[in-house]
């Protein structure tokens, strides 16, 4: 109820009482007589009338203060997730731990880093992050009210000296913990966390943290990653002029880059120089030293960061399609965020040196800007890929044309390089090697094309007699292999090369044996590694061991590779194999590939010079080599290699010249073994009563023999020879004879007990 205020009194007139009136009544108060308020009774009266509301306002303050306090005080410290650490990858040379100091490429998405124990870190750097940050780090319980105010201070007066009001906990907890968002609730949170985060872990654990999370720009974060970003070097090495340039990145680094803000990049270096000077951690002479150093040449130049970073050595020697193989491995097994933030150390089967001499070989053959393509792989007698060229330019060309289908292209057409897969399935079913076969031009295999007749020639239209497996295989015969190829079966040949190595899907058809099939490079040198091994087939394999580092440095290893073995053909079957495949080195279709040492392979080239190979060994080292034109897109056949710096090419041409560089460069100074010699071809000699007969190009002779009706034979080759004055000595293969080149006896790397002679002309017998 609200008072009214009484008008002034006025004097009072004097009357004669009224009629009636007693003279005992008393008189009424003058007006007068009641008391003015005081001046203060207004307001006092205002808080009076709003007492209700304001009481009401009061509890409902203090129970939100409350609530919001519980709230708050209650917080618990979530859980840390594990620090993304930098992937590391490392070449088979290395001896030590893999790491940044001999890895030849790193995995990182967003986040590079390379977590430094805090005892590893220099104390200038420590000086240097706690002067520029938090100078009273080792004295606060997480949230410092005298660094606010000095920070608030230093701020409105525009000193040169500045310090955030956040301490380093309160850091650590922002980037660790929550969001960058700018609220008075985030940063309340803040600072309970920083709070309860003191309590839990001590100061040097947290500091040691907050230099491994801290972001410094270009990607890097934390000091280790920092370092290399900005000065190329192991942060353990570094001094004043880094140390204080790398504090005063952590205030927004980005825009303190030498590269783009010179002159930021000079004030938040003296910022922190002069923040240390006022700590008493260096002299002013110390001071003016680190702030006359220049930024050209003691800042690198920024790298363009990408998901595989390669060092250049290895970059230009074609191993990023190695890695790039590697990458997919990985990430598929593990996953990408451990792939590129799990901190792996990946030790490769890579052999630098031998992948420079693939990668020379390659390019100093076909060296001209029109030149087909090409690839090579390289696998050891562990099955370990040593070398591989995929392509030329990886970012020209994404396809891994070593890998067929698994390097995203289509694989291609082996040529006669297969034929001696059906060699081996042969030797298997019990055929030997003295079996015989007619040699025509050509010729016609009724119903054997999908119930057509086959019709099949030799390359060049060549005719080349009777001949057994040793020589078919020595000059290519497409016309002998046809038909052995109908004795042993296609279902039985795929099989076989399945277990040797080769992965690609093969159809079940009889020119299989011609190379129809397409392969990958990988697969022919896996599968002709089987042979080296003499029968025992491994997997191979680009990874030799993977290890995990976590935030505290302890390693473990996750993945060590042991190479399976299974032996899939004896060894007397691989051992006549390789003698056959000798012969083709030393004097047949692939004479370009010898090296002067022991080695065997074989030659070939796909329908119309569309695809050219050579794929051979030593008995510790084995190589494929392919080369072709790339399938044009929207296009069926790619083009033909008809005219190559004016030559047409067969397998025997290029391919094999660049396997015998890459062969002598890469097996230098290395002890290649040798081939056990066969004592015998066992097995059953199909055709035994045709006669074969074979002309020397050495002498011009023809020498022959007319072998027993015997269906088997286990005649030891060599076992009788016999020598004319006049004529080069004739040596017996079994049940054929020739008549030996002096020359090719003359060979010193030669293991074999006996000679061998080239055919007519030495041609290549390529389809």
């Amino acid at each position: 109820m609200t008072e009214r205020r009484p008008p002034a009194a006025r004097p009072a007139a004097k009357r004669p009482p009224s009629k009636g009136s007693a003279s005992n009544v008393a008189p009424r108060r003058a007006r007068s007589a009641v008391p003015r308020p005081k001046a203060g009774n207004g307001r006092r009266s205002a808080l009076w009338r709003w007492r209700r509301s304001l009481f009401v306002g009061g509890l409902v303050s203090v129970a939100g203060i409350g609530g919001v306090a519980s709230v708050v005080f209650n917080i618990n410290l979530p859980p840390e997730d594990a620090l993304r650490q930098t992937s590391f990858v490392c070449a088979a040379d290395v001896r030590e731990a893999c790491g940044p100091d001999n890895a030849i490429a790193t995995f990182s998405a967003e986040e590079d880093r390379i977590n430094v124990p805090l005892e590893e870190v220099p104390q200038v750097l420590v000086d240097a992050v706690l002067a520029t940050e938090d100078r009273d780090f080792f004295e606060h319980g997480g949230v410092d009210p005298v660094g606010i105010a000095r920070a608030f201070y230093n701020d409105v007066r525009g000193r040169g000296v500045r310090q955030g009001g956040s301490t380093i906990t309160q850091q650590y907890v922002k980037n660790v913990y929550l969001s960058s968002e700018r609220s008075i609730a985030r940063k309340v949170k803040e600072a309970v966390l920083a709070v309860k985060l003191e309590r839990e872990l001590d100061k040097e654990q947290i500091l040691e943290r907050y230099l491994n999370t801290i972001y410094f720009g270009r990607g890097a974060y934390g000091v280790g990653a920092a370092s290399r970003a900005y000065f190329g070097t192991d942060v353990r090495g570094i001094g004043l002029p880094e140390a204080a340039y790398l504090a005063g990145l952590i205030r927004a680094p980005e825009a303190a880059d030498p590269a783009t803000a010179p002159e930021e990049a000079t004030r938040r270096r003296e910022t922190s120089l002069a923040a240390m000077a006022s700590e008493g951690h260096i002299t002013e002479a110390e001071q003016a030293a680190a702030s006359a150093v220049p930024w050209e040449g003691h800042v690198i130049a920024r790298r363009d960061r990408s998901k595989l970073d390669l060092v250049p050595e290895l970059e230009t020697i074609g191993g990023a399609y190695f890695l790039e193989e590697v990458r997919q491995q990985v990430a598929e097994k593990y996953g990408e965020g451990t792939l590129y933030g799990g901190g792996l150390r990946i030790y490769l089967t890579l052999d630098t040196e031998m992948q420079e001499a693939a990668w020379d070989a390659v390019t100093s053959t076909l060296d001209q800007p029109d030149d087909p393509a090409a690839a090579l792989v390289a696998i050891d007698d562990l099955g370990q890929i040593k070398a591989m060229v995929g392509g030329r330019d990886i970012e020209a060309q994404e396809v891994n044309y070593a890998l067929g289908k698994d390097g995203g292209g289509s694989g291609r057409g082996a040529g006669s390089s297969f034929k001696p897969f059906v060699l081996a399935a042969a030797l298997q079913k019990g055929i030997s090697l003295n079996s015989k076969f007619n040699a025509p031009a050509e010729i016609t295999l009724p119903k054997a094309n999908g119930g057509k007749d086959w019709v099949v020639g030799n390359y060049d239209e060549s005719e080349q007699g009777v001949l057994d497996l040793v020589d078919a295989t020595r000059v290519s015969s497409n016309t002998a292999y046809a038909q052995l190829m109908l004795k042993v079966g296609p279902d039985r040949v795929i099989d076989l090369a399945h277990d040797m190595g080769v992965s690609s899907e093969l159809e079940e058809v009889n020119s299989l044996v011609l190379g129809t099939g397409d392969v990958s490079v990988l697969d022919m040198a896996e599968g002709f590694s089987t042979f080296a091994n003499r029968g025992v087939h491994k997997d191979a394999t680009m990874i030799a061991k993977i290890e995990q580092v976590d935030e505290d440095g302890d390693v473990r290893v996750i993945q060590e590779t042991s190479t399976s073995s299974e032996q899939v053909l004896t060894m007397t079957e691989a051992d006549m194999v390789t003698h056959a495949l000798r012969q083709v080195v030393l004097s047949g279709t692939g004479r370009a590939a010898n090296f002067g040492k022991a080695a065997a392979g074989k030659t070939g080239t796909s329908q119309e010079n569309r695809d050219a190979w050579f794929v051979g060994y030593t008995p510790k080292l084995t190589a494929a080599v392919w080369m072709g034109y790339p399938n044009p897109p929207g296009q069926a056949e790619p083009r033909h290699m008809d005219d190559v710096h004016g030559r047409e090419v067969t397998g025997g041409s290029f391919p094999a010249e660049i396997w015998k560089k890459f062969m002598r460069n890469a097996t230098a100074g290395m002890d290649t073994g040798s081939f056990t010699a066969p004592k015998a071809f066992p097995g059953e000699v199909l055709n035994p009563q045709l006669q074969t007969s074979t002309t020397t190009k050495a002498t011009g002779a023809t020498s022959s023999t007319t072998p027993g009706a015997s269906t088997s034979s286990t005649a030891r080759p060599g076992g009788s020879s016999t020598t004319a004055p006049s004529q080069a000595p004739t040596t017996t293969l079994g049940t054929t004879t020739t008549t030996a080149d002096p020359r090719v006896c003359a060979d010193p790397s030669r293991e074999f007990p006996f000679c061998e002679a080239p055919l007519p002309g030495g041609t290549d017998g390529e389809p």
